[in-house]
C-alpha cells in the first residue's frame, strides 16, 4: 500500500481544526460563566453550608439582577416556603404562575409549587383549587394526594374515598390509602348522630369498611362495638373473636366490654380462659386491669388480688401495681394505711407518666388509643400497648 503525499497535509490541518474548536468552547464556557453574578455562587455556597438565610439573601439579589432565572425563583420560593415564610413563597410562585412566557411544564410546576405553599399557610380552599388545575398534567398524581390529604383534614370522608379509589387505581407504586379508615369514621359519626336508621347507616360503613380492609382490626373492633351498642352479644363476640384472630394485642383495648360480653352470654369463664390466653402473649395492661376487675366480681377480691400479684411476679408492671393496690382498698372500705397510700399517691403519678399510648412516626403522646395520629396525622401509627409495655421491651 503506496502513502499518499496528501496525508502530511490533512492530519495537521484536523489537529489544528481541533484546537481552534475547543479554544473556542472554552472561551464559550467563560463567557457564559462570567454572566452569572458573584451573588449565585455566594447562594449555593450558603446552601452547600446550610445557612438558608444567608442563601436566600444572595438569591434575592440575583433575581433583582436577572428576573428572567425560572429555576432560581423555584428553587428560592422552596426556601422561602421552608423557612416558614409562606406569605413570600406565595408571592414567587405567583408571580411565575402568571408569566406568559413559561413553558407549558414550567407553568404545571409553579401551579404545584403554589399549592404547596397554600397548604402549608393553611389556606386549604386555595391548595385545593391550585391542585384541581393540576388535573390531567404530569403533576396530577401528586396533587391528587395532596387533594387527599386536604379531605382528611377537613373530615370530608366521603370525598376521601372518592380520591383514594382514584389514587389506588392510578397511582403507579401501588399505593393503598386507608380507605378502611374513612368507612369506620363514618360508621363512628352515624354511631354518635340521631338519624333514625343510624344503626343500618353504621353497618353498612362497617361492611365496606370490611371489603376494603378485610385483615385491618379496625372493622372488626366497630362491629363488636355496634353490635354491643345494639344488645347483641352473640355477634359482638363474632367480631370480637374475629379480631383476637387478627390482630390480639387489639383485643386488649376492649378487655372489658369482652368479659362485659362473655357475662351477659353467660359465659364469663371462657371469655377470662380467652383473655387471659391473649394477656400471656401481649402483655397490656388494659387486658390485665379488665381481668383482674372481673375476677374480683367473680370470685372477690382476695382471689383477684392473689391472681395479680402472680401475674406481676411474672411480668413486674408499675400500671399492675397501681391495679393492685386499687383491688386493696376493697377489702379495707376504700381506705388504705397511711404508708400504702402515699405509696399509692406516689405510683399513680409516675403511673400517669407511663400509661400514654405513643406515636411511633411523631412520638406524640395520648391519654387515649387513636387509629390516626393527632399530631401528624398518619393512620396505624399507635401501637395498641401504653409507654410502660413499650419501653419494657427496648
Amino acid at each position: 500500500m503506496e502513502f499518499e503525499l496528501w496525508w502530511l497535509i490533512v492530519i495537521p490541518v484536523f489537529f489544528g481544526l481541533g484546537w481552534v474548536a475547543s479554544r473556542i468552547d472554552a472561551r464559550h464556557l467563560i463567557r457564559q460563566s462570567s454572566q452569572l453574578p458573584d451573588a449565585y455562587f455566594k447562594g449555593l455556597n450558603f446552601l452547600l453550608n446550610e445557612q438558608p438565610d444567608k442563601a436566600i439573601d444572595a438569591f434575592v439579589d440575583v433575581v433583582k439582577l436577572d428576573p428572567e432565572t425560572v429555576e432560581l425563583h423555584f428553587a428560592l420560593g422552596n426556601l422561602f416556603r421552608r423557612r416558614g415564610e409562606t406569605d413570600r413563597a406565595i408571592r414567587v410562585h405567583q408571580s411565575l404562575v402568571s408569566r406568559s412566557d413559561l413553558l407549558p411544564e414550567q407553568r404545571e410546576h409553579a401551579l404545584f409549587e403554589l399549592g404547596q405553599d397554600f397548604l402549608r399557610a393553611g389556606l386549604l380552599d386555595r391548595a385545593e383549587d391550585a391542585f384541581n388545575r393540576l388535573e390531567g398534567t404530569s403533576y396530577a398524581a401528586a396533587a391528587l394526594r395532596h387533594r387527599l390529604d386536604l379531605a382528611q383534614m377537613v373530615r370530608d370522608w366521603p370525598r376521601a374515598i372518592e380520591l383514594a379509589r382514584r389514587l389506588q387505581r392510578d397511582a403507579a407504586d401501588g399505593a393503598r390509602p386507608p380507605i378502611a379508615h374513612f368507612h369506620c369514621e363514618l360508621a363512628q359519626q352515624a354511631i354518635a348522630g340521631k338519624a333514625p336508621d343510624r344503626d343500618a347507616q353504621a353497618r353498612r360503613e362497617i361492611d365496606l369498611a370490611l371489603q376494603a380492609g378485610p385483615a385491618h382490626p379496625r372493622p372488626w373492633l366497630l362491629r363488636g362495638e355496634a353490635a354491643y351498642a345494639a344488645d347483641d352479644v352473640e355477634g359482638a363476640i363474632a367480631a370480637w373473636t374475629e379480631l383476637e384472630r387478627i390482630s390480639p394485642a387489639h383485643l386488649g383495648l376492649i378487655g372489658e366490654r369482652w368479659l362485659q360480653a362473655h357475662e351477659r352470654a353467660g359465659r364469663l369463664d371462657e371469655g377470662l380462659a380467652r383473655l387471659e390466653a391473649v394477656l400471656a402473649e401481649h402483655p397490656s395492661v388494659d387486658a390485665l386491669r379488665a381481668v383482674a376487675q372481673a375476677r374480683a366480681r367473680r370470685d372477690g377480691p382476695a382471689t383477684a388480688i392473689a391472681w395479680l400479684r402472680a401475674s406481676l411476679a411474672r411480668t413486674p408492671s408499675l400500671l399492675g401495681l397501681e391495679q393492685l393496690l386499687e383491688l386493696q382498698k376493697q377489702p379495707a372500705g376504700g381506705e388504705l394505711d397511711a404508708d400504702i397510700a402515699l405509696t399509692a399517691s406516689l405510683i399513680q403519678k409516675q403511673a400517669a407518666r407511663l400509661s400514654r399510648f405513643v406515636c411511633g412516626q411523631c412520638g406524640f403522646k395520648a391519654r387515649r388509643f387513636y387509629w390516626q395520629c393527632p399530631g401528624c396525622n398518619h393512620w396505624d401509627s399507635y401501637p395498641p400497648r401504653r409507654t410502660e409495655e413499650l419501653e419494657a421491651e427496648s
